[in-house]
């Protein structure tokens, strides 16, 4: 599914039977480490792996960071202790490279994204992409919000380490430009241990914005992928998780992103929960049409009912199946008169009784 069809069938004025597969993204980040050759296979490894959109960054460490700004991960994972230091490590793909993943996404039928973090680099990226996605790091920074709006995308707006009212100002910013949003819960931690998920802050979004698209930026650690599972469950729209072409490899995103396995297999556990999940709206399945015809009850004569006889309640009791007269028509029943002489234990029709 394309991103621009999620938010065209939840806009959609009907309510929904049943659950759709929620947009995944593969957030690659920099995890190709600067490598074309990687980038392009990790685009053909998410398709793959049934995911409908592969996510960069895009950023100069010139342009992101001062020299001197501190470290917010796991030292133990990436032992770099300067975000200006690690963004310059990786900061080697720029317009042209960003251009040629494009054309490999296209060939590969899923959408590109790349997350900007300054005007130059959203500018280029603006006409590669079908959406703007805002990092947690950018939620207060009103100026360039503004400066993404101006492009008419779709907006993704992460919201880790954010308040309420932080999350309500950039909103009603984005809102101001009449477009689509996807508000994006996330905890901006390093890895995030499942039970610092604070799922329920998915709840309280929905609740403050009901109007809004919501979805979830994961930090956990792949193990049994239930946190990303709960999420889609709580009502998550768009799942973006951290993707690599090998978990094995020391620092940066590698050490809590999925490889091209995980991500088959968080596929497949979408499918499956929704194939149980089914329907939404409450009716009768087709399955159930002999249960329901076998194992409910009709009216039963309780006794021999001879020609002519006044129908009362003495004259009757319910039993299975319920291809009769349904017992909710009993009131209906009463009073009326015997066409036939009817045998106990005879399952009663209309046709059998006329009206005093």
């Amino acid at each position: 599914m394309k991103i621009n069809e999620v938010f065209e069938y939840y806009n959609k004025e009907e309510k929904h039977d049943g659950l759709i597969k929620p947009y995944i993204i593969a957030e690659a980040g920099v995890n190709h480490e600067g490598s074309m050759e990687i980038a392009k296979m990790q685009i053909e490894q998410v398709a793959d792996a049934g995911c409908d959109a592969i996510k960069f960054q895009t950023y100069k460490a010139e342009k992101i960071a001062s020299k001197d700004s501190p470290y917010y991960w796991d030292l133990n994972e990436e032992p770099t202790e300067s975000q200006f230091q690690l963004f310059k490590k990786y900061d080697k793909f720029w317009k042209k490279e960003y251009e040629a993943l494009k054309v490999h996404c296209d060939k590969n039928n899923i959408e590109f994204l790349s997350t900007p973090f300054d005007t130059e680099s959203c500018d280029f990226l603006s006409d590669l992409m079908p959406a703007m996605k805002i990092s947690s790091s950018d939620l207060n920074n009103l100026p360039f919000i503004d400066y993404l709006c101006k492009k008419g995308k779709p907006i993704l707006l992460s919201t880790g380490a954010s308040y309420l009212w932080e999350v309500k100002r950039s909103l009603e910013l984005i809102d101001s430009h009449d477009l689509e949003t996807c508000l994006m819960h996330c905890v901006l931690n390093y890895p995030t241990p499942d039970d610092q998920a604070n799922l329920g802050m998915l709840l309280d979004l929905k609740n403050h914005f009901p109007e809004t698209l919501l979805g979830y930026s994961d930090h956990t650690l792949p193990k049994e992928m239930d946190t990303l599972i709960t999420a889609f469950t709580m009502g998550a729209k768009v799942i973006e998780k951290h993707f690599t072409h090998d978990k094995t490899l020391k620092g940066n995103d590698h050490y809590h992103s999925m490889d091209v396995e995980d991500m088959k297999l968080f596929n497949r556990k979408v499918e499956d929960l929704i194939a149980k999940v089914g329907r939404t709206k409450k009716t009768v399945l087709p399955s159930e049409e002999k249960s329901r015809l076998n194992a409910r009850r009709s009216l039963i004569a309780d006794a021999d009912i001879q020609k002519g006889e006044v129908i009362t309640r003495k004259h009757l009791t319910w039993k299975r199946p319920a291809s009769g007269i349904s017992p909710e028509s009993i009131e209906e029943l009463l009073g009326r008169k015997a066409l036939l002489n009817i045998e106990n234990d005879t399952v009663l029709q209309w046709d059998m009784f006329k009206k005093s």
